[in-house]
């Protein structure tokens, strides 16, 4: 069983400020993220949204643990209601006129459900990052 993080690397062909705004702005956090209510990239500022199947959503709560602007951040991440905490970093890496952006979450295996599965995660953070978030950014 692999306990380690998820690691997910993806090269946009956009400029780091332009990707530092998508991931940490709300409104275009939700063209490609989740429809959050509010979202502030400071360190102890709590969000919360649902999320899963219709037939079993789950409420996420997460708390911003650190930000270096225009190139990280991290918040902890865990359900309510359940046992377990992890954490989800976006890391961003300019090169040019293009940004690498590097997501890492650790502690998966906090959780005990079966929701809450590495496998689900793993297929989760790749559509997320590969798929929607390319798409908004490269549109």
């Amino acid at each position: 069983m692999n306990n380690g993080p998820i690691i997910v690397e993806h090269t946009y062909n956009a400029p780091s400020a332009m990707v530092w705004k998508a991931i940490t702005d709300r409104d275009e956090m939700k063209q490609w993220y989740f429809n959050l209510a509010a979202f502030r990239p400071e360190v102890g500022f709590e969000f919360r949204f649902e999320g899963g199947p219709d037939h079993k959503k789950h409420l996420h709560i997460c708390v911003i643990t650190e930000v270096i602007t225009g190139k990280k951040i991290t918040y902890s991440w865990r359900y309510d209601g359940y046992e377990g905490i992890s954490h989800v970093t976006f890391e961003l890496f300019p090169d040019g006129d293009k940004t690498m952006l590097r997501l890492t979450h650790t502690g998966l295996d906090t959780f005990k459900e079966e929701d809450f599965a590495r496998k689900n995660f793993m297929a989760g953070w790749d559509m997320i990052i590969n798929t929607n978030l390319k798409n908004y950014l490269e549109k």
